[in-house]
């Protein structure tokens, strides 16, 4: 047996100790369990006489047991490296003979650090023994003062087995934040166990990147139910989107105001940001705030503390702060409407959540989602014959399907069609109109949106008009693939029909070059 004495509950003096529970001499009290040996472990400068008790108290209930006292002088015994420094250096030190001998570590007496440290060496065979607990009789059944002895177990296959349950909730949290959606897209996966890990370990702010309607918002409110029922959030879940703030109004939005503080304030606000302490604040569109709400934002992540509009007493407020975007933040940083330390501070953790078209494969485990969504709300099911989704799912999938706004084009498409089925039916009929109905949209949204502007700037006009019209359907080809090597497959097909073009990937390229562009600057996605 290797333990600390304890000092406190192993102290007594006089006859009448032996009417005391004490730990260390109870272990040569059991019939059954024979203790050989103890390596008691005591400060001898501070306890040497106690140490000395209770080894002749051990020998009287004892005498098969023999005491050995190892000194172990921690100056700091609540210091858990010093401790954890002592115990592994006796552990190196000491003579054990497993093949002969069986072991057993004694965490009843000594500092909750001393036994933390044993536990882990324990655990990791340093010591190469079991765990032993005894406890104090029941008074009702107290007919000696021998107690209870329990042998804590070690083994590694229950450690397995509650390793598995942990990695069952772990699971089932992450199906959690995609709404029980089974994702099939490897890299949206794997964010989504980044998110899981980081919202469990972590308060700092989380920024998500992405396109309108890639489900920001969705994620925010599922990452909050989960810190939520994990007793890591206890206050609100509060939603806004910072591209409908404006003017004057938009500080006393998020911070609050004093009665009078303002024409039109007649009684006092609290704002968003103090709405949301103990919770968790959504900032949509982060990019539209303006620089004096950017200023104060900093300081309410700095410092927790913030004044309202109009007061001159500070308030606080304590949140999980996730932010989202559709805009490119380090670039607006760079043209000087975004604060650099705002955007230092929001971008320890950033995730970018790809669009519909990028995740092809999730768009049919999608589409049960939305059917099963629909079913609810309307109590109602809706199911496609199996001719109509083929056709659904092929467009849905294909590079012609641009998907502009992401998961919110998917949920309207369904509800449309489930609305428009004959008998809760989604037919080919269904299915053809609707696919008329998306060409049009998308086609409508493209011809409003002139790309050529923004990417070429001044430089526009030194480009011919024949070359604008062919770069603006090149780029629309871009803009709706997954990658540089799907649109230039797309955009060569007759070419390599004919083996006339052998790399259309970097054919692409050096055409996108000719006008100072890259995949990068035409659809804002890394090449891959």
């Amino acid at each position: 047996m290797i333990g600390f004495l304890g000092t406190q509950l192993d102290a007594g003096e006089g006859a009448g100790r032996w009417d005391k529970w004490r730990p260390t001499v109870a272990l040569g009290m059991h019939e059954d369990f024979l203790v050989h040996r103890l390596e008691l472990m005591v400060d001898q400068r501070r306890y040497g006489k106690l140490a000395e008790l209770v080894r002749k108290d051990l020998g009287q209930v004892s005498p098969e047991t023999e005491v050995k006292l190892h000194d172990t002088y921690v100056a700091d015994p609540w210091d858990f490296e010093s401790m954890y420094g002592a115990l592994h250096d006796f552990a190196r030190r000491y003579p054990f003979d497993p093949d002969h001998e069986d072991y057993y570590v004694h965490i009843t007496t000594g500092t909750h650090v001393a036994q933390i440290c044993l536990f882990l060496l324990t655990e990791s065979r340093r010591l190469p023994a079991r765990l032993l607990q005894v406890s104090p009789p029941r008074k009702q059944h107290a007919d000696s003062n021998g107690g209870s002895i329990n042998v804590i177990d070690l083994d590694l296959s229950r450690y397995d087995r509650l390793a598995q349950r942990f990695q069952t909730e772990q699971e089932d949290d992450r199906t959690h934040l995609k709404s029980g959606i089974a994702t099939r897209n490897a890299a949206f996966n794997r964010m989504i166990e980044q998110i899981e890990t980081v919202g469990s370990r972590s308060i700092a702010p989380i920024l998500l990147m992405g396109p309108t309607g890639a489900g920001k918002s969705q994620l925010a409110r599922r990452l909050f139910e989960l810190k939520k029922a994990r007793h890591e959030l206890s206050g609100r879940f509060v939603e806004v989107n910072c591209a409908t703030l404006r003017g004057d109004g938009a500080m006393s939005t998020l911070f609050g105001h004093t009665k009078g503080a303002y024409t039109g304030a007649v009684g006092e606000r609290a704002g968003l940001l103090r709405s949301a302490h103990k919770g968790l604040l959504f900032l949509d569109e982060i990019g539209e705030l303006g620089a004096d709400e950017q200023a104060m934002l900093l300081r309410a992540l700095e410092d927790k503390r913030f004044l309202p509009v109009g007061s001159d007493r500070e308030v606080e407020s304590d949140f999980q702060l996730v932010a989202g975007t559709n805009r490119d933040l380090g670039r607006r940083v760079a043209e000087g409407r975004f604060r650099d330390d705002l955007y230092a501070r929001l971008n320890i953790w950033s995730f970018h959540l790809p669009g519909l078209s990028e995740r092809v494969e999730d768009i049919e485990p999608n589409l049960d989602y939305e059917l099963e969504r629909h079913a609810q709300q309307h109590n109602q099911r809706v199911t496609f014959n199996r001719e109509a989704r083929d056709r659904y799912l092929r467009f849905a999938t294909s590079g012609e399907a641009t998907w502009q706004g992401n998961f919110r084009d998917l949920s309207a498409s369904l509800t449309r069609m489930a609305t428009l089925a004959p008998a809760g039916r989604i037919t080919v009929d269904t299915v053809d109109e609707e696919l008329t109905r998306l060409r049009r949209l998308w086609r409508h949204e493209e011809t409003g949106d002139d790309p050529l502007p923004a990417l070429l700037g001044e430089r526009l006009h030194e480009v011919d008009l024949f070359d604008q019209l062919q770069l603006r359907e090149v780029i629309k080809v871009c803009r709706r693939s997954r990658h540089l090597s799907d649109a230039g497959r797309q955009l060569f097909a007759a070419s390599r029909e004919r083996k006339s073009s052998s790399n259309d990937t970097d054919r692409l390229r050096k055409y996108l070059a000719r006008f100072d562009l890259d995949w990068a600057a035409v659809t804002g996605l890394s090449e891959r």
